[in-house]
């Protein structure tokens, strides 16, 4: 009896690590999305027979130097998968913004929706200049092949009108003053 429970503990032990094993990480990163003018498309296929396994995919992208006094780069990124149902497919589990330069977390996104199709986003405002990547995580939930797909767009703020009005009249009033200075007899 205690020799059949020992040999049935084994065995479960064995099914339960045999799955454990032909789980893995999968995916290609870190890839560079094609920007053109500050917004491009990414996003990573799997093959079938995956089911279990997971994955993080890096898409790496540089903020260009904003000009002086600009309040930085704005950043907002969408990623989804589409399958059949809520067990087909992939599962997005997160997207995340981060800062290259040690690895920083900028911030996380928003799931939007999650079953046959799933949603993500993130925002975020006054990047600095420098290297970034946003992260997809994830994991396939059937041993159908899969993708996902997402876009990113970066904006840098323009100043307003008023903004360039109210800079030309500082200047003026700083040129009036300066004439009216050198015209007067020195004290």
């Amino acid at each position: 009896m205690k020799k059949s429970l020992i040999a049935a503990a084994v065995l479960a032990t064995a099914s339960f690590g045999s799955s454990v094993v032909l789980a893995q990480t999968i995916g290609n990163s870190p890839q560079a999305p094609d920007l053109i003018d500050g917004s491009g498309f990414f996003g990573d296929a799997f093959a079938a027979n995956n089911s279990g396994s997971s994955f993080t995919d890096r898409f790496t992208f540089n903020v260009p130097t904003a000009q002086a006094g600009s309040p930085g780069t704005s950043l907002n990124a969408i990623v989804s998968s589409i399958s059949g149902s809520a067990g087909t497919g992939l599962d997005i589990t997160g997207l995340s913004l981060y800062s290259a330069t040690g690895n920083t977390l900028v911030t996380a996104g928003n799931s939007l929706q999650s079953g046959a199709i799933d949603v993500w986003t993130v925002s975020s405002a006054g990047l600095e200049a420098g290297s970034y990547y946003l992260q997809v995580s994830g994991s396939l939930v059937s041993n159908q092949s899969a993708a996902f797909g997402g876009a990113l767009a970066m904006t840098t703020p323009v100043p307003e009108p008023e903004t360039y009005g109210l800079m030309l009249g500082g200047l003026g009033v700083l040129g009036f003053l300066a004439r009216r200075r050198k015209g007067q007899p020195p004290a």
